[in-house]
């Protein structure tokens, strides 16, 4: 049940801006709107300009333009309010103070905007993870992924799964309701179900099938500094990070524990990770850090493994790796199966970056990836898993298991699209967003 009372937040950010929105929503809305301009409600959905008061004082607040939103064509699906008001602080901090002060009326609190476009209708699951993800996106990669699942790029073909699917769900029914019926013909119903489920179940491996881009995009693609005590690792990130974030000693084992670096290159977000030299060592803290890299190295995306020109080759590794000889500026041999750079001087450092750059663009992709969380890949792979019965299993099967098959296939559809088995998370989800989202 949606809650009643009206809430209301500033839509844009903190500070001295040169225009500020305040959003309201709710039942109270439109009165509240009335009371604050001391007059009929303009028309709506057109900015009017309107002089702003305090309710109950009649003091003049702003002149502002404003906006009637009636719902439930609205962002919220309820009646809607904009104020368009100067960005001064004390400005807005009158207007928040004065709706406080309103029966009925109460503050937003993070995400209660969104979640009220949710709960009625508005938007589905991935919509909203879309506007989540766009809300944090850091890189251009990111934005477009984010903005793909905020039009519905996943909602829309879920949605047209479980329309496909409800109709092979009727048709199965009606040959269990009608078996005894002899204008039904109970094969032919359960030939055709099977036929299309198998092409559902193939549309949603071939989502599936991505390598994982979607959630690698979200998190960012991770590259691993990797090698022997004094390769250079530190003095690298600090290169490529173009600050000092690690400290580069001369003594062996400096780097005790993992060092990230966000950095976005070429429009894709990556993770540098800075490690402790792999080596075995009887001091207790520095054996701990060796065990983190090479924890962090199982991890990674790509291990870039330093070593000096001649140096050895990296040991095996699970992941994909690329060998880097570094201090170049000291030495002038040359490995033929290493990129020769050095951090001191910049040689190769523009090579080395295009060399990452290309590597997490074949991995992440362009941001057109139709799954981009772990809760939606486990509800596709369950409806994959049901349909594959349905289709491999579908004509030697009893009808009713079939159609259990069927039914649970939409369910996951379902939870992908937030209509069933999602409320456990939909506050940690909500409480996210900011304030006015």
């Amino acid at each position: 049940m949606l809650p009643p009372d009206t809430i209301f937040a500033p839509a844009t950010g903190y500070g001295r801006t040169a225009v500020a929105i305040v959003r309201i929503s709710g039942p109270q809305a439109g009165p509240t709107l009335a009371a604050l301009i001391r007059a009929k409600l303009p028309p709506a959905r057109r900015l009017s300009l309107r002089t702003l008061h305090e309710p109950t004082t009649g003091e003049l607040l702003d002149h502002a333009l404003v906006a009637w939103l009636p719902g439930p064509a609205t962002a919220t699906g309820e009646d809607m309010a904009e104020l368009h008001v100067h960005g001064g602080p004390a400005v807005r901090a009158a207007i928040l103070r004065s709706l406080g002060a309103l029966p009925g009326l109460e503050p937003a609190q993070p995400g209660a905007f969104t979640r009220r476009a949710f709960l009625n209708g508005r938007m589905d699951l991935t919509a909203v993870e879309g506007l989540a993800d766009l809300i944090d996106a850091e890189t251009e990669a990111q934005r477009r992924q984010a903005i793909r699942q905020l039009d519905g790029a996943l909602g829309q073909a879920v949605e047209t799964w479980r329309e496909t699917l409800l109709d092979v769900l009727a048709g199965t029914e009606a040959a269990l309701d009608f078996s005894d019926e002899g204008d039904v013909d109970d094969d032919v119903l359960t030939e055709a179900g099977r036929v299309t489920a198998s092409r559902v179940r193939d549309a949603i491996q071939a989502a599936l099938a991505d390598g994982r881009r979607g959630e690698r995009l979200r998190d960012g693609f991770t590259v691993v500094l990797a090698g022997a005590p004094n390769a250079g690792k530190s003095t690298l990130l600090n290169a490529l990070a173009r600050r000092d974030v690690a400290i580069v000693s001369e003594i062996p084992g400096t780097t005790r524990d993992a060092i990230e670096v966000r950095c976005d290159l070429g429009g894709l977000p990556v993770l540098l990770v800075d490690t402790a030299g792999l080596r075995d060592s009887t001091d207790a803290i520095e054996a701990e850090g060796v065990a983190r890299s090479r924890r962090r190295i199982d991890q990674a995306d790509l291990v870039l493994w330093l070593c000096e020109p001649g140096g050895d080759a990296p040991p095996p590794l699970s992941v994909p790796a690329l060998v880097v000889a570094t201090k170049g500026d000291l030495s002038e041999s040359v490995s033929d199966n290493a990129l020769t750079i050095s951090a001191l001087t910049g040689a190769g450092l523009g090579t080395l970056l295009a060399e990452i750059e290309r590597i997490a663009a074949t991995s992440l992709g362009s941001g057109d990836a139709l799954v981009t969380r772990e809760r939606q890949r486990l509800a596709l792979e369950s409806c994959r898993d049901h349909l594959d019965r349905v289709a491999t299993d579908g004509a030697r099967l009893p009808a009713e298991l079939v159609a259990e098959d069927i039914r649970l296939a939409i369910r996951a559809l379902g939870e992908v699209a937030g209509r069933v088995g999602v409320e456990d998370m939909l506050d940690r989800l909500f409480s996210s967003f900011c304030i006015g989202k």
